[in-house]
């Protein structure tokens, strides 16, 4: 009797330790999509470079922006860039500066860059193109925001999917794709969408996971302005 009271116990014990267990792996992933879903901001940039940016390489190099930054170097922009891609633009190829460019010489007109990772078949990068729009609208002249469709690494969408979304929602800011599927690991896209901010020299100075409101995106671009 006392072996069988024993198992019994033992039993009971283990099957409390594997509820329990159960319960905390359901909690973490809730806070996990809770994150995402909400948007946080990654207590650690994606780039190791620190907030502060770096001088331009020459200093008789005139403002490009009303912001009063210099523009770097390409070469400087380069190797503080995690990764340099080949960019295919969806529309405004007049503020990009053409049709299949790299990112790195968006990067070198001299204005700070919001770079946001979005997809054709992503419901919250859908929701979020009109807080975009909405900061783009007033931001144009000091900022270059672009959005960069990543659908296909992602499993959300092709190129088509990409174009008919910013289509239907109307939205007139940069946008195109890649075929460079390495920007997902190197600008460590942890979630969809994402949004990166940038200097003018190539620094990424804060990240962005899950959808931005149009509140909190001005603040973070009034703080890159700063920063550039």
């Amino acid at each position: 009797m006392t072996g069988i009271a024993s198992v019994g116990t033992t039993t009971g014990f283990m099957s409390r330790i594997f509820s329990r267990k159960r319960n905390l792996l359901f909690l973490t992933g809730l806070i996990a999509i809770t994150a995402v879903a909400c948007g946080t901001e990654d207590s650690d940039p994606v780039s190791s470079a620190p907030v502060e940016t770096q001088a331009p390489a020459s200093t008789d190099a005139p403002p490009t922006n009303p912001g009063g930054a210099s523009a770097a170097s390409l070469e400087t922009i380069k190797e503080n860039l995690k990764l340099d891609f080949e960019v295919n633009v969806y529309q405004r190829e007049d503020i990009l500066g053409g049709q299949n460019l790299h990112f790195s010489d968006i990067v070198a007109q001299g204005k700070p860059v919001v770079l946001n990772f979005w997809a054709g078949l992503c419901p919250p990068c859908r929701a979020e193109m009109p807080e975009l729009q909405a900061v783009f609208e007033e931001f144009e002249d000091h900022v270059i925001l672009f959005g960069l469709d990543i659908g296909p690494f992602t499993g959300l969408g092709n190129e088509q999917d990409g174009r008919d979304l910013i289509e239907a929602i109307g939205v007139t800011y940069p946008a195109g794709n890649t075929e460079n599927a390495k920007v997902v690991s190197k600008y460590k896209v942890l979630g969809m969408p994402s949004t990166l901010f940038i200097t003018p020299d190539g620094n990424s100075i804060r990240s962005w996971t899950g959808a931005i409101n149009e509140a909190k995106l001005r603040e973070l671009v009034k703080e890159l302005i700063a920063a550039s």
